[in-house]
């Protein structure tokens, strides 16, 4: 038996990248997964075949994020498959490269809608379905605590929200012996970032040396760390935030 047999999962986000990479790993630890995703239906459905190839258990919802009565529209559908919750894993995510000069108020919006707004009420609608002694584990970034790329300024303040929220939530929780924490990767490499991450040698090499150990990150390194947040090992860590950087911070 894994170590999160008999638990159920919903993880945002998971049909491809770190999404992914986690939705596989809590499935190959016993638990059985919700692969949310927002409008790739064969991105989900090959995540979950991967799982259930995999001996594990998996099934897909689906709700665009960012749009109103997202989260109700989430719920409704895991409602149909689960009766509670036991790890939710808030992995959605947006970005943006445009410098702060040409943002505009629609695509800041959006960002934050994405990033911020919805995992705040899918939490809150969440909650009469989260276990007592469950997990909220917030994926963030290393760039909430370093000005290391200032042109993806607008995506780092939406991570900055999501690290205030993970600490506050963990008071708001911990009587229910539920832990609230925050992941934060460096550079990994997922489809979104193979667009500028994979155009040459230089790219990637200059990818890597921002780590202390001279390479870019995997999903799996995230899903890891996850892994461990999710599992009774980390029942006694919550309000914190993880640098799952591969110490591009040092």
């Amino acid at each position: 038996m894994g170590v999160l047999t008999g638990r159920t999962a919903l993880v945002t986000g998971a049909g491809r990248g770190i999404g992914r990479g986690v939705a596989e790993r809590l499935a190959r630890d016993g638990a059985r997964v919700a692969v949310h995703y927002g409008s790739n239906d064969t991105a989900a459905e090959e995540a979950v075949a991967a799982i259930e190839a995999a001996g594990g258990s998996a099934f897909a919802i689906r709700a665009e994020l960012g749009m109103p009565g997202d989260a109700e529209r989430l719920w409704a559908e895991f409602d149909r498959h689960a009766d509670g919750v036991d790890i939710l894993v808030n992995n959605a995510g947006i970005g943006t490269s445009r410098p702060f000069e040409e943002i505009d108020g629609e695509e800041y919006d959006r960002l934050f809608a994405v990033n911020v707004k919805a995992p705040h009420f899918i939490t809150r609608l969440g909650l009469p379905r989260l276990r007592d002694g469950g997990r909220v584990i917030n994926i963030s970034s290393g760039l909430a605590r370093t000005a290391a790329m200032p042109q993806l300024m607008a995506y780092s303040m939406t991570k900055g929200a999501l690290d205030v929220f993970t600490r506050d939530l963990s008071k708001v929780l911990g009587a229910r012996g539920i832990t609230v924490n925050s992941v934060a990767p460096g550079i990994v490499d997922t489809d979104v970032n193979a667009a500028w991450l994979r155009t040459s040698d230089e790219a990637w090499q200059g990818a890597a040396a921002y780590s202390a150990l001279g390479r870019v990150g995997t999903p799996a390194d995230i899903a890891d760390a996850v892994a461990f947040l999710a599992s009774d090992d980390g029942r006694w860590v919550t309000g914190h935030w993880l640098d799952a950087t591969g110490g591009s911070l040092t």
